[in-house]
């Protein structure tokens, strides 16, 4: 019996003209013209076909073969184009795929893995952070956050790491609002120390909690940013203080820079 070759599911029978990596022209150039009405608030034919390096007759095919399916709109009244909001819906999907708290699981196990302490993500609210997802060491003392959990900015690591991504007034205005509450005798308490270690944090890439919360343990966090640019979580290690002596800090720092950066990565954000 003659044996079957399967194919890899997804992908038809190349044809006898067909080579590996072959795309399709049409495709993108209507792909090309895509990307160039989201850069664009409105924009004429003429323009597009400027940009595309196309004749306008075949930018105006291809522009109605989108406006068909509502990937462009058309203004009658101004004869200008626009991305549609197909073009939306259809983004919108990749944002869903790949929400932060989903992305960072695999991280996360990294980071247990490669530090040997428990790994949290955190989120900004109202002025406080919320512990959203966590994977636990499996040394049996080892840093433990009920998720959803709320902890004061300005004695978390994570707290801090998000904070530093505000602007002043925003700090001032959310100090004047909670205020800086001591926790063990190391929470910074004065809002000149604060700003200080802001400014820090914003220079080195990474946070420290150094027994600021809770007494005898310790944090290390960095920012996780989101397609606006913006600092949509952080992502931290943490555990007890005996294991996170300076040489510890400064390993835990490097390796927390680097997976933040990969998950700022992994869902479409840009630092």
């Amino acid at each position: 019996m003659e044996e079957v070759t399967r194919r890899p599911r997804g992908r038809p029978r190349k044809g006898p003209s067909e080579k590996e990596g072959s795309t399709v022209l049409a495709l993108e150039r209507g792909l090309h013209i895509l990307s160039i009405l989201a850069r664009e608030h409105r924009t004429s034919l003429s323009e597009v076909a400027m940009r595309a390096g196309m004749p306008p007759s075949t930018a105006h095919r291809l522009m109605m073969t989108l406006q068909s399916h509502r990937y462009a709109d058309y203004d009658e009244s101004t004869q200008d184009w626009m991305i549609g909001v197909e073009a939306f819906r259809i983004g919108s999907g990749f944002l869903n795929r790949m929400n932060v708290v989903d992305a960072a699981q695999p991280m996360m196990h990294g980071l247990v893995a490669e530090t040997g302490e428990t790994a949290n993500l955190a989120i900004a609210d109202d002025g406080d952070v919320i512990f959203v997802s966590q994977v636990e060491a499996s040394n049996p003392i080892r840093a433990f956050f009920r998720l959803g959990t709320r902890s004061r900015m300005h004695a978390s690591a994570v707290g801090k790491a998000l904070l530093a991504q505000f602007t002043q007034e925003e700090v001032e205005s959310l100090l004047q609002k909670k205020g800086l509450p001591d926790f063990t005798a190391n929470t910074i308490t004065r809002p000149d120390r604060l700003f200080a270690e802001l400014e820090l944090i914003r220079k080195q890439g990474w946070s420290y909690d150094d027994e600021e919360h809770y007494a005898g343990m310790r944090c290390v966090a960095a920012p996780v940013f989101g397609t606006q640019g913006k600092a949509v979580a952080a992502i931290s290690v943490s555990g007890p203080s005996v294991r996170f002596d300076d040489r510890k800090v400064a390993d835990f720092s490097a390796t927390i820079r680097r997976t933040a950066a990969d998950l700022t990565k992994s869902i479409g954000g840009t630092a």
